[in-house]
């Protein structure tokens, strides 16, 4: 690879993890500015009005297989996601919500070999397994609580993005990054509509911090996120993106210590350490081995009169 290209390369990794730095954020708007209890409303709210925003930016509706594609997309990537996503931060401690969600490299290696026939390497497995463990010491929390449902929906989660974001590199992607952003968040915030005014009824009369987190999650953590992160599936290998996603928890351990006046412990230190080394180590591909050349015997003059 010229260095041109890896500079590329490199570009555009660090504009993708945009993307999962500012998920990173979720857990302390959530906690902090959103009326509690209200997931599938948050997942709603956050989803809908980027994706009409984005598509009216765009300038571009589905065509052709692309209407049930979008919506398949829009429903793993975004409606299921959010909706389960947001149930997991209300219903368990940040900590465990955040180190059920690092399985998603694990399982994006899996849809990987199964839809695209790429087989995971040893590498990739290898740190995917130490970002789990970095996580768990990072956020995890003595006393914890496992709730039940939480932990459902902690693993659902990031198992649906990631068959999102594998079928997303299947596909292809038609238009550019903001009308195909645009087309998820609408089909995800179509599919939460019904199931949010059902399961919790109207929403409730929102202070002003909920706009400012809405406004927060819709701009920056889903319209400008997704667009990147569109954009970065479509271009970079699909396991090595999985691996940012664990920028998210980094950046939330990140947030409590600053803003939050919560303390780090040595424990999470190592753990903040060793998630970050795995989304490093995740981006190189593991060099390949070059079987050593086996110089050929020179042809003595009489085997070559022969």
């Amino acid at each position: 690879m010229s260095a041109s290209a890896r500079t590329a390369l490199t570009a555009l990794t660090a504009l993708t993890a945009i993307a999962p730095i500012s998920w990173g954020t979720t857990y302390v708007v959530t906690s902090e500015w959103l009326p509690p209890d209200r997931p599938l409303l948050s997942g709603l709210l956050r989803a809908l009005p980027a994706g009409l925003l984005a598509i009216a930016i765009g300038r571009r509706l589905p065509h052709g297989s692309w209407w049930w594609r979008a919506a398949v997309l829009g429903v793993l990537n975004i409606g299921a996601f959010f909706a389960l996503l947001f149930l997991a931060a209300y219903r368990l401690p940040g900590g465990v919500a955040a180190t059920l969600g690092a399985i998603g490299p694990l399982a994006t290696a899996g849809f990987a070999l199964a839809l695209l026939g790429e087989p995971p390497t040893r590498w990739r497995l290898g740190w995917a397994m130490v970002g789990i463990a970095g996580v768990a010491l990072m956020v995890m929390r003595p006393g914890a609580e496992f709730d039940a449902v939480g932990v459902v929906a902690g693993l659902t989660g990031p198992v649906a993005m990631s068959a999102g974001v594998v079928l997303t590199r299947r596909w292809g992607r038609p238009v550019g990054a903001v009308s195909f952003a645009g087309w998820q968040l609408t089909a995800g915030g179509l599919f939460l509509l019904p199931i949010a005014l059902i399961v919790e009824g109207a929403p409730p009369h929102l202070p002003i911090e909920a706009f400012g987190g809405y406004a927060w999650l819709g701009l920056v953590g889903t319209l400008l996120a997704y667009t990147l992160w569109f954009r970065g599936i479509g271009e970079l290998p699909v396991v090595a993106v999985s691996f940012l996603a664990l920028l998210s928890p980094i950046v939330a351990t990140t947030i409590g210590w600053a803003v939050l006046g919560q303390s780090l412990t040595t424990m999470q230190t190592v753990g903040f350490g060793l998630t970050l080394l795995a989304v490093l180590a995740a981006q190189i591909p593991r060099p390949q081995r070059v079987a050593p050349r086996i110089p050929k015997p020179a042809l003595t003059q009489e085997s070559s009169c022969r």
